[in-house]
């Protein structure tokens, strides 16, 4: 069972990492040779996707922190996911550890009894069907975790490739289509739509 959810994790990471592109097909930066003879560098600066969505993989927040940095000033909002996603990854990995740990604790008093020791102060109150079901229940709860920590993990990720796509992304009042209810002659109600370009 638990490699079996092992096994679909690091499956689904691996098809999140082997898609060929991620926005451009191109790789390289593209110089203009002109420009670049007549002694001006006008190399233009892109934001990367892949790169936000490789340093969320190798590093969790990172993805974030690299779109928070690109994004023009004032636009700046990314930074604050940073600390949920550690506090995500925390409490996941915490009950990960916790309800590990309380398993094999009753594990090793189920092995004990049935080798006719007697049952410890700590697990007094359990008899031996007490110890398996909390046993399961435990183990229940660690794989649960796991998901978790998995899916917090995988968010992080899709999040800073989201994110990246729209580091650029003009919202501002000069491109818009407005819908507005209009009022035409003081007798019929009608739909105006407004766009607006500059």
């Amino acid at each position: 069972m638990h490699y079996q959810i092992l096994m679909w994790f690091l499956l689904g990471l691996s098809s999140v990492f082997s898609q060929s592109s991620f926005g451009s097909s191109k790789s390289y930066k593209e110089f203009d040779f002109q420009s670049i003879n007549s002694g001006k560098d006008t190399l233009e600066k892109t934001h990367s996707v892949t790169k936000a969505i490789l340093f969320s993989a190798v590093l969790p927040g990172a993805g974030q922190v690299y779109n928070h940095t690109a994004m023009p000033k004032g636009k700046r909002k990314a930074f604050w996911k940073v600390p949920l996603i550690y506090a995500g990854l925390g409490a996941t990995t915490y009950f990960m550890i916790k309800n590990q740990q309380q398993s094999v604790g009753f594990k090793r008093e189920y092995q004990n009894r049935q080798n006719g020791d007697l049952p410890s102060e700590t697990y007094q109150q359990y008899d031996d069907l007490g110890l398996l079901t909390a046993y399961q229940n435990h183990l229940a709860r660690r794989d649960r975790a796991i998901l978790g920590l998995g899916l917090v993990y995988l968010l992080q990720v899709a999040d800073a490739g989201i994110e990246a796509h729209f580091v650029r992304f003009d919202i501002s009042e000069d491109l818009s289509l407005q819908v507005r209810p209009v009022m035409m002659s003081f007798q019929h109600v009608g739909i105006g739509f407004k766009l607006a370009f500059k």
